[in-house]
């Protein structure tokens, strides 16, 4: 299996593709307004960029991030409420608390964890114009609209269908679930939150050649010992040193 599969097994459930590294995102979206030359009698890296993007359903690395945060644009600042422990995934089934829609129940399709957005296939839909041109009047097309998981949406009870706050427990196992306080009963993270780029389940995923073999990700190659890198260095290569440093006076 990928060992980048591996390090993202924490956020994997929350993000559409978890193989996306952090420094080319940082690199799609940065805008630069100025910079030093590169020279050896400037100081290096001293920049003035934007710090505030606005996030919306575009990812940072897309063209259409650009276009709504393009230079010169000021936008409102979006105030997100923190999340401490995610408790939406795809493929949950939920129930709309707000809108036309409200007492309706759909699947979450998409989640957007930086704005606390989840996005419920078929519900919460509005229309929008794309394509529109000069001589062309654009095609309108049916798009469904972000909810906020904090006071929008609400998680459905298996058991009877209805909604129901939920909390984290622990089971006798020692494994983490989610919890109705409700009913107390179980709710199981749905088998489409493990989807990724290279599988649908994990037992579907077949080992490619530049793949890191489990065997290897889970071995352990490192012990601790009370040694500096170089004493270590010199004891696994069998490296004796017998000189005695000069003494020296730190007052």
């Amino acid at each position: 299996m990928r060992l980048t599969q591996i390090l993202n097994v924490i956020g994997k459930y929350s993000k559409d593709y978890s193989n996306l590294p952090d420094r080319y995102i940082k690199r799609a979206m940065e805008q630069v307004y100025w910079k030093n030359p590169v020279g050896v009698q400037y100081r290096p890296d001293t920049r003035t960029e934007r710090k505030t993007f606005r996030f919306t359903t575009n990812r940072p690395w897309t063209g259409q991030f650009k276009q709504q945060n393009r230079p010169g644009l000021k936008r409102k600042k979006v105030f997100v409420e923190p999340i401490r422990e995610w408790s939406f995934f795809r493929g949950d089934r939920v129930e709309v608390l707000i809108g036309r829609d409200k007492g309706k129940q759909g699947i979450v399709k998409q989640i957007i964890q930086e704005r606390n957005w989840v996005i419920v296939e078929g519900l919460n839909c509005h229309y929008r114009t794309i394509g529109r041109e000069k001589d062309y009047q654009g095609m309108v097309i049916l798009s469904e609209a972000p909810l906020l998981v904090t006071n929008q949406v609400a998680l459905v009870d298996p058991s009877d269908f209805k909604s129901t706050p939920i909390e984290w427990r622990f089971t006798e196992d020692g494994q983490k679930v989610r919890v109705s306080t409700r009913t107390g009963r179980i709710i199981p993270i749905p088998a489409s939150a493990d989807e990724t780029i290279d599988y649908k389940s994990k037992a579907t995923y077949v080992e490619q050649p530049k793949d890191t073999t489990s065997d290897d990700a889970i071995e352990i190659t490192f012990s601790p010992t009370l040694q500096t890198f170089e004493m270590s260095i010199m004891e696994s290569m069998g490296i004796k040193d017998d000189r005695v440093p000069p003494r020296s006076y730190w007052y």
